[in-house]
């Protein structure tokens, strides 16, 4: 773990992007508990009530898709972290690589902020991907990570990448909308059943970020951020009924099944639980090459040591 003192925090001044979900929050929290100054920028100034508590926090109403926006928030800053990312999206013209939300998140918007960091002078740009990015993935959200990827590493830029697994812990929607799910349902019909995940936690998934921000060896690298242990779909959703306290049969759904119950569920009303595309890239093991890099100074905390803490307040 990189010594902060002996660094003198050379990037004491931080914008966060995307600061205000799930990832973000406790990423902010980190970084002003460093003693650093920490920017977030929100449309919805409301969804920022948790760093009230924080002094080291100024959140900025701004739309950050605004090119004039982005480059006045990057003014006296040393550091810019992106944490925009998106789940679903509808599709494209037919030969498009992905839709247009996938696009402007994880595509238009990193181009955007590397052309005002660079405008403005800001040199370290630390970027969130995720695991299995890649230019021809499976699924739209692949490939679009993969070209927000491409724009991170512009010359000029320090840039660090980060590829995480799925990420768990407190306010997460994965292992809590399973456990959530089955205190309603008999029985759980499963698309991907047999896909195969390594979740990490959202408390190391920060910590790699502060870890890497001072610490030169990141420079121009991509890491895989992944938990101690590979679960199937099936295990996670019967391990979250279980510790949510309401374990119920998991019915995995063959292809033509599942794809039918992924159309339902992108239709649902207040949003889609799920979509074609998230089940396109369960087609891809959503697993890291190896353990998680030493220079970033974690040890991988297991799901089992923390989920049953918050899954179990639904019994």
């Amino acid at each position: 773990m990189i010594d902060l003192n002996a660094a003198a925090m050379r990037y004491s001044s931080i914008l966060v992007i995307g600061g205000t979900g799930f990832i973000g929050s406790h990423l902010v929290a980190q970084l002003a508990a460093s003693g650093r100054r920490v920017i977030v920028p929100t449309r919805h100034v409301s969804r920022s009530r948790m760093f009230s508590v924080l002094p080291k926090v100024e959140v900025v109403e701004a739309n950050v898709h605004d090119a004039a926006v982005l480059s006045k928030l990057m003014r006296g800053v040393d550091a810019v972290i992106n944490l925009v990312g998106i789940l679903h999206s509808g599709r494209g013209p037919a030969g498009s690589k992905y839709g247009p939300a996938f696009a402007t998140a994880h595509v238009e918007l990193p181009k955007k902020i590397v052309a005002a960091c660079l405008a403005n002078g800001v040199q370290r740009y630390l970027h969130m991907s995720a695991l299995g990015a890649l230019p021809q993935g499976a699924s739209m959200y692949l490939r679009s990570k993969a070209d927000g990827e491409a724009a991170a590493f512009a010359p000029g830029l320090q840039t660090t990448v980060f590829r995480p697994s799925v990420v768990f812990g407190p306010e997460d929607k994965f292992l809590n909308l399973f456990a959530t799910l089955q205190k309603f349902f008999p029985v759980m019909p499963l698309g991907g059943a047999d896909a195969r995940f390594q979740p990490v936690f959202v408390g190391d998934v920060a910590r790699a970020f502060v870890n890497a921000l001072e610490h030169p060896a990141t420079f121009g690298k991509t890491y895989e951020l992944a938990g101690p242990k590979i679960y199937t779909l099936k295990e996670l959703v019967e391990l979250a009924g279980a510790m949510g306290g309401h374990p119920r049969p998991v019915l995995a759904l063959p292809p033509p099944l599942a794809r039918l119950q992924a159309l339902m569920l992108e239709w649902m009303p207040g949003g889609p639980l799920m979509s074609r595309d998230n089940l396109d890239s369960m087609k891809q093991d959503n697993i890291a090459s190896g353990p998680i890099a030493p220079e970033l100074g974690i040890t991988p905390t297991a799901l089992e040591a923390v989920a049953p803490q918050y899954l179990g307040r639904k019994i």
